[in-house]
């Protein structure tokens, strides 16, 4: 016992200078640097997340993401409407500037908007192409209603380089009614089939049945008048459409009701990574085993003690 009590504090003594003199152990990690943009059109309104609004149920998936994210990473942040998303913060490095990320992502709203139109391929080109003006892949948050509906020629094509990244999908599978507000932001109702453009947007070349169509007149109205009516003031996560839009950009697709753990899934397999090299610092092992030596010889003593009467 007394050889116990002798090894213990000295062993205890040497961790502790080892651990002082700040080890450590390098190795490799992959980083990826993000620039998210979410949608703050008025489909972003529906509560259909659980029952909280997509908006909301994207900010506390993203703010969960960032958190798990290692030291290093690169997270920018903005927001699209209209056809043309607004970068509010460059990719930062995020346990440096978690705070300004993560406040800011809280403050993002539907009325920050300048229109209220919503033209999904317009702004997803926009984004891509300011995420790789900043070296970072495009994490595009939103449900894909276009609004207006696409013209008969379809969503803008996408010719570039692209950055890669992820489109993460929100809403629910079953269409919702669309929260309406007045120009206090009150809410006031949701909106009626009779508030909202039904039909493809009038541009580009008419349909090739528009002769048939009624009201159709070769010049006074080429696109005809039977697509008046439907279900656009209604609106579901159009993830078909999303997952087309990925496809031809070289992003993948994840739903934002999967979770953090499948945004970071498909970032890994659609997203470049950076390599940089790590230093993990063995100071803390080190301690750890210095106090749990002094604790086992303090422990010892009156024990030894004890056999040591006669």
């Amino acid at each position: 016992m007394t050889l116990t009590r002798a090894i213990l504090p000295g062993l205890a003594a040497a961790l502790a200078l080892a651990a002082a003199a700040s080890p450590a152990m390098q190795g490799q990690r992959d980083l990826r640097d993000v620039l998210i943009v979410v949608d703050i059109t008025r489909s972003m309104n529906v509560r259909d997340m659980n029952g909280v609004s997509r908006l909301d149920a994207a900010r506390g998936l993203l703010t969960r993401w960032i958190a798990s994210q290692p030291c290093g990473t690169r997270v920018g942040l903005g927001f699209f409407t209209e056809r043309r998303s607004l970068t509010l913060i460059a990719p930062v490095e995020i346990c440096a500037d978690y705070a300004a990320l993560t406040e800011t992502l809280a403050g993002l709203d539907w009325r920050m908007a300048w229109e209220g139109d919503s033209m999904i391929s317009k702004g997803l080109n926009h984004a891509l192409t300011r995420a790789r003006d900043l070296d970072a892949a495009l994490v595009f948050v939103t449900d894909g209603q276009e609004a207006p509906p696409l013209p008969y020629s379809g969503p803008d094509p996408w010719h570039e380089d692209s950055p890669g990244g992820v489109i993460l999908g929100a809403g629910g599978d079953t269409p919702a009614p669309i929260p309406k507000f007045d120009d206090l932001g009150r809410e006031t109702g949701f909106y009626g089939a009779e508030d909202v453009q039904h039909a493809p947007a009038r541009i580009g070349a008419p349909p090739t049945d528009a002769a048939d169509r009624p009201g159709y007149h070769p010049r006074n109205n080429p696109y005809g008048e039977a697509d008046l009516d439907g279900t656009e003031h209604l609106s579901a996560l159009r993830a078909d459409y999303l997952t087309g839009l990925a496809a031809e950009r070289g992003m993948g697709f994840a739903r934002l009701s999967d979770g953090p753990a499948a945004l970071q899934a498909a970032l890994a397999t659609h997203a470049d990574a950076r390599q940089v090299t790590t230093r993990r610092s063995l100071s803390p092992v080190l301690g750890a085993l210095a106090l749990a030596a002094l604790l086992a010889a303090l422990l010892a003593t009156p024990f030894t003690a004890r056999k040591e009467t006669p």
